[in-house]
């Protein structure tokens, strides 16, 4: 097979390069792992066997993560959602209304939060060799401790040093050591921006979005994997709602050969029945997504109204509820409901839903006004074009322990916002009345 054009995507202000390989009767979109170079990725034969053996049976759509490969270089360190965003152009751009998405390691969590966040748009999912979260925790043993981790990026660094220490280091780690995997890596990222990346993946958790994706899944991992250890995978598996866990006994990482054609087997065996049981275009309207709900409320409105009178307080509400609308369309906001003086909206983003939040608090402000807010990321029941359902009423009781002028977030908005920028203060563990348990909440830092 010839190696495709490149075209590129545009996301934001960052161009996002592609491929789009074969012409089989489903789309399937790749998320790579790590690092990703869309044009030498054909030339590695890990690499190039996986790309043709997807494209034998499937339309296959290939990118490179903004900051790697022959995508835009970028400052800072990308988030989940942002690269949310990216794969959505991608998909835009290459005329994909549906595909099966195919996450590596690092790009499972991505691909974790697309899917669920997205589920009309994902005809199946497919977690390769990868984690919901990266560090250690009480309650996830497996993930790298500190230390650990930062001997992984010293170990990654060494890679731009002397050649012949670079093919040996791939050796051990992959079991893959020619030049040419090396050349290969070094083309795909440079230092500072594999740093970048380190520190984003060190902040990743997507444990709580597990629940919520509702799409045919399967979980595959090699059990001779050096890199990510299966109880990784087998933790997504146990948390995923139907899905199926596949391991491939003998087979590493990155495997090749004939271990690669036992892994394409396993892919090809659950992605055909699957993709081609429904037309991939067809119009999928899901029962549920995850969302970001947004509740605002302002402050001292009684005696405010009181001291402005009817008409001066309906003139002044009407501006507040200009404004709030105003930074909802400009965020990708949904409005949902307006009860009296508070905002009821959801975003398919959590850090939008902030910037949106800290912005409204801004812009009434200016009209003399004080505003709380309050964020919360779940599963949304989704009925008539609003979203119900114990996420609804999280975020509404997030709302009620807001100060004047704070905006204020659950513990799973801030993990799922790692590289966006923002800030939070810790508010501590509350009691929200309804909900069961204890809920750690976080303040969004006044500069962000």
């Amino acid at each position: 097979m010839d190696v495709p054009e490149t075209w590129y995507a545009r996301s934001g202000d960052v161009n996002i390069a592609y491929q789009v390989a074969g012409d089989g009767p489903f789309d399937v979109v790749f998320v790579p792992g790590y690092v990703s170079h869309v044009e030498l990725g054909w030339e590695t034969p890990r690499h190039g066997d996986l790309r043709r053996r997807l494209a034998s049976f499937a339309r296959l759509i290939v990118f490179d993560k903004r900051g790697t490969g022959m995508s835009d270089p970028v400052d800072g360190v990308p988030s989940l959602e942002t690269r949310m965003d990216d794969l959505r152009g991608v998909m835009d751009a290459a005329g994909s209304k549906r595909a099966a998405i195919i996450g590596l390691e690092e790009g499972v969590p991505m691909s974790v939060l697309f899917a669920a966040t997205y589920p009309e748009r994902t005809a199946a999912l497919v977690l390769w060799g990868g984690y919901a979260r990266a560090m250690w925790a009480p309650d996830y043993p497996w993930g790298w401790t500190a230390e650990a981790y930062r001997g992984l990026l010293e170990a990654d660094l060494e890679l731009f040093g002397p050649r012949d220490k670079a093919v040996d280091l791939f050796t051990r780690r992959f079991g893959e050591g020619p030049a040419e995997n090396v050349d290969y890596y070094r083309h795909c990222v440079s230092p500072s921006m594999m740093i970048a990346l380190n520190r984003m993946n060190a902040e990743i958790d997507v444990r709580p979005v597990l629940p919520a994706i509702r799409v045919p899944t399967l979980v595959i991992h090699g059990d001779s994997d050096r890199v990510v250890p299966v109880e990784a995978s087998r933790y997504l598996a146990e948390r995923i709602p139907a899905a199926r866990a596949v391991e491939l006994a003998g087979v590493d990482h990155l495997p090749a050969g004939a271990d690669l054609g036992r892994l394409c087997d396993e892919l090809e065996r659950f992605l055909v029945p699957v993709c081609t049981a429904a037309d991939a275009d067809e119009e999928v309207e899901p029962e549920s997504v995850l969302a970001t709900v947004l509740f605002t409320d302002l402050v001292g409105s009684t005696a405010k109204a009181a001291e402005l009178g009817d008409r001066g307080w309906r003139e002044l509400l009407e501006q507040h509820h200009g404004q709030i609308r105003g930074q909802l369309a400009r965020f990708r906001g949904v409005e949902l409901d307006t009860a009296g003086d508070g905002f009821f909206a959801r975003f398919d983003g959590p850090a939008r839903a902030i910037r949106c939040a800290c912005a409204a608090r801004e812009a009434v402000a200016e009209l003399g006004l004080e505003i709380r807010a309050g964020l919360h990321t779940g599963e949304c029941e989704l009925l008539d074009g609003k979203v119900t359902g114990i996420a609804v009423s999280i975020g509404a009781r997030v709302a009620a322990e807001a100060g004047p002028g704070e905006v204020l977030v659950s513990s799973t908005v801030k993990d799922l916002v790692a590289g966006s920028g923002l800030e939070f203060e810790d508010r501590g563990l509350h009691e929200l009345k309804g909900v069961p348990g204890e809920w750690r909440l976080y303040s969004v830092a006044t500069r962000a």
